[in-house]
């Protein structure tokens, strides 16, 4: 098995960040608790603010088009959205609510060939400022993860696509987009840390999710990404016990095939990137900003991602 060394590309900041998304020549990610998204330059090494005002952030994503998404886990109470990011620097809210109700704290997202969006919405503790500290501003009874069809006219209607999920975390697409690998990412002692493979149905629901990998008492996975021979990479693992601070390559079955240590307590979530998208940057609970060279290779959000 090969070493992975990471290169640390941005110091602790003393916040999470989140959401890396290679956008063809550099590396967008969040800082959460800044409202902030941040760009990575490989060319001139240098990380700037590249929007402001992010309502905490946290996964982003691109569509075949380049346009960009995120979860907006809410800066305030009643700000909790999924958004997409407007080339003249505005936004559009695409969900908000569902059956009335407004949604936990959005975390991460991905786009479908045919322009769907989904999206987990979970309600972690904290993660979105002093007014998400506890469970009161809870609204939905329920932590699920939703699928947003394009309408006439532009908007999206919202549909829940699952129902025994409890604070989903990561989601991602197989090769052929027939699977949803989604981290069933548990706080609790009760609560399950799973890597879960649910099958997508021809009218975009879900079948019975498999259990792929379980990680028992320790912290499961935050965030992945796919490989263009289909693994799994993805960020898990803490410094309170068990394997450590990881990043896992796990087979479209499950298999675990690799374990890289990474240097911070808990990694949150990776990409691929560079010219031939063989670089992994990672993100932690710390705020850092990592990267090693691998040999492999990303599968691109989208198809303006592999240009160098």
């Amino acid at each position: 098995m090969e070493i992975w060394n990471f290169e640390t590309l941005d110091p602790a900041y003393g916040e999470v960040s989140e959401g890396p998304a290679w956008d063809g020549s550099g590396l967008l990610f969040t800082r959460i608790q800044q409202s902030r998204i941040m760009r990575f330059d490989p060319a001139t090494r240098r990380v700037s603010v590249w929007r402001e005002n992010t309502n905490c952030a946290n996964g982003l994503t691109f569509d075949s088009q380049g346009r960009l998404y995120g979860c907006e886990g809410g800066a305030t109470v009643d700000a909790r959205r999924v958004v997409r990011y407007e080339a003249d620097g505005g936004y559009t809210v695409l969900a908000d609510n569902f059956e009335g109700r407004r949604l936990n704290i959005p975390n991460d997202i991905v786009v479908d060939p045919a322009g769907r969006i989904w999206f987990t919405d979970p309600y972690y503790e904290g993660a979105a400022g002093p007014w998400s500290f506890d469970r009161s501003p809870k609204e939905l009874p329920h932590d699920s993860i939703y699928r947003l069809d394009p309408q006439a006219g532009g908007a999206y209607s919202i549909t829940r696509v699952t129902f025994d999920t409890t604070r989903p975390n990561g989601l991602l697409f197989s090769l052929d987009y027939r699977i949803l690998y989604v981290a069933q990412s548990g706080r609790e002692k009760e609560e399950k840390r799973q890597l879960r493979a649910y099958p997508v149905n021809e009218d975009g629901s879900l079948g019975a999710g498999e259990v792929l990998h379980d990680f028992g008492e320790h912290r499961g996975i935050d965030g992945m990404r796919l490989d263009t021979d289909g693994n799994v990479v993805a960020t898990a693992g803490w410094e309170l016990g068990g394997p450590g601070p990881m990043i896992y390559v796990f087979s479209p079955s499950g298999e675990v095939k690799e374990m890289h240590p990474v240097p911070c307590r808990r990694p949150t979530n990776c990409a691929f990137g560079g010219p031939a998208l063989s670089d992994l940057y990672v993100t932690s609970i710390e705020g850092f900003l990592f990267r090693t060279p691998t040999s492999r290779t990303g599968r691109p959000l989208w198809a303006g991602a592999a240009r160098a």
